[in-house]
């Protein structure tokens, strides 16, 4: 049974950062994607990475780009998202997802598994 458990979620200030991660179990996956969904709004594309056993491609929402990073340690079968410079509208749920095949990385619909999400909520 596949699961994906995400933690590191919290209250942290603006200009703060967290680490989040995302904890694999029942197989391994190539392609790794972040989302988040703030109250009232729908789930958005924050980050993915997929790594090809050569090489590793990364992108990042515009609203994230320069601030936070995407990363794997493929021998803890764990995905990692650091924040930093958080702001207040970084509010959400963030939501850890795998994909096995193919297609846009940055449509929620593309994705076959999802972690339970964990709140970050940065306080102005």
């Amino acid at each position: 049974q596949v699961q994906l458990v995400e933690s590191g979620g919290g209250l942290v200030q603006a200009g703060g950062s967290l680490r989040l991660s995302c904890a694999a179990s029942g197989r391994t996956f190539s392609n790794y994607g972040w989302f988040r969904q703030a109250p009232g709004k729908e789930r958005e594309f924050v980050a993915f990475i997929t790594w090809s056993g050569i090489s590793t491609y990364y992108a990042y929402a515009d609203s994230v780009k320069g601030r936070f990073t995407i990363s794997r340690d493929n021998a803890k079968n764990t995905v990692y998202l650091q924040m930093n410079s958080l702001k207040p509208e970084d509010t959400a749920v963030y939501y850890c997802a795998a994909k096995m095949g193919v297609g846009s990385y940055s449509r929620a619909q593309q994705y076959d598994y999802w972690g339970q999400g964990t709140q970050v909520t940065v306080s102005s």
